[in-house]
C-alpha cells in the first residue's frame, strides 16, 4: 500500500468512526440507596456537559453525598471537594442560560456561589443539584413574577437614589420609611420604571412564557430559579428516587442526618435508542 493510498484509507477510517460517535450520546446513571436515576445532558451546554461527563467517567462523584436536601426545592451533591484525598476543584464554569431549559422537577442544574460574589452567576465546577420542586398555581406563578419584577426595580431603584440628581427622591424615601407607609414606597418604586431605564436600560422581560406555565403547574418545578442557574440535563428515568432524597430527615445546614452516598456510571448508546426510550429529539438524526 503506497503513502497515497494509505492516506486516504486513514481519512475514511477517520471520518467514519467519526460517523459512529455523532450518532451517540451519553447516558449517566447515578446510583444510591434509593435506586437509579438515569439522566442525559443536553448539547445546549456543551461546556457543563463536557464537564460533568469528564468527572462521572473518572470516578470523581463517586462516594459523594447528596449533602444538601431541602424537600419541595432540590437536592444538591456531587462536591467533589468534600472528599479524603480528592483532587481539588477550584475552577468555575461559565453560565449557560437558555430559555427553553427550565427548572422543572427533575432537570440537573450548576450549584453556584450567590450573586454578591459571583455577579456574573459562574457555576461551581463540581456541584450541582436535582430539582424537587412542587406544583404552582398560575396566580402563585403571577405573583412571583411580580416579586421578581420588584426585586429587580428596587435593586435599580437604590443605585438611582445614590445619585446626586435625585437626593429629592431621596428625601421623599426617607420621609415615606419614617411614617411607616411601605405600602407607598413600594408603589412609588414600581412607578419609576421608566426612570430607572432612562439610567440603566431597559428593565429584562421576567415574564413566565407558555412552557413555563404549564411545566409548573403541571410537573412542578422551581421556577423562582430560572436565567440564574444553569439547567444541563434532566433525570429519564427514575424520579420516584428524587421523592426520597428529598423525605429523608435533615439536621442542620440541611445536611441529611443519615448520608446518601452516590457513584455514577457513564455509557454511550445510540441516539436512536434514547430518542425511542425516552423521547428525546436529535435534529441531525431527523436528515
Amino acid at each position: 500500500m503506497n503513502s497515497r493510498t494509505l492516506l486516504f484509507f486513514l481519512l475514511v477510517i477517520s471520518t467514519w468512526l467519526g460517523s459512529c460517535a455523532a450518532e451517540k450520546d451519553y447516558l449517566v446513571t447515578i446510583r444510591t440507596k434509593f435506586g437509579d436515576m438515569k439522566v442525559v445532558l443536553y448539547d445546549a451546554t456543551p461546556l457543563h456537559k463536557e464537564n460533568f461527563i469528564k468527572l462521572a467517567q473518572s470516578g470523581a462523584y463517586d462516594s459523594t453525598t447528596f449533602h444538601r436536601v431541602i424537600k419541595d426545592f432540590m437536592v444538591q451533591g456531587g462536591d467533589v471537594n468534600a472528599k479524603e484525598e480528592a483532587n481539588p476543584i477550584n475552577y468555575t464554569i461559565p453560565a449557560e442560560f437558555n430559555d427553553t431549559l427550565i427548572h422543572e422537577k427533575g432537570v440537573l442544574s450548576a450549584a453556584r456561589m450567590p450573586d454578591q460574589v459571583n455577579p456574573e452567576k459562574e457555576s461551581s465546577g463540581s456541584q450541582f443539584y436535582i430539582v424537587h420542586g412542587r406544583t404552582f398555581t398560575e396566580e402563585e406563578i403571577n405573583a412571583m413574577v411580580y416579586n421578581q419584577k420588584l426585586s429587580v426595580m428596587q435593586s435599580l431603584f437604590m443605585r438611582l437614589l445614590e445619585k446626586p440628581e435625585y437626593s429629592g427622591l431621596r428625601q421623599e424615601m426617607i420621609e415615606l420609611q419614617r411614617s411607616g407607609n411601605y405600602a407607598q414606597m413600594q408603589e412609588k418604586i414600581m412607578n419609576s420604571e421608566e426612570l430607572i431605564e432612562k439610567e440603566f436600560g431597559n428593565i429584562p422581560d421576567l415574564e413566565f412564557n407558555e412552557q413555563q406555565i404549564k411545566a409548573y403547574s403541571t410537573k412542578g418545578g422551581a421556577p423562582h430559579l430560572d436565567r440564574g442557574y444553569t439547567v444541563f440535563g434532566r433525570v429519564v428515568e427514575g424520579l420516584p428516587v428524587i421523592d426520597s432524597i428529598a423525605n429523608v430527615v435533615t439536621g442542620a445546614g440541611d445536611r441529611p442526618e443519615q448520608d446518601v452516598y452516590m457513584t455514577m456510571e457513564v455509557e454511550e448508546v445510540k441516539k436512536k435508542e434514547l430518542s425511542k426510550k425516552y423521547g428525546l429529539y436529535y435534529p441531525e438524526t431527523e436528515k
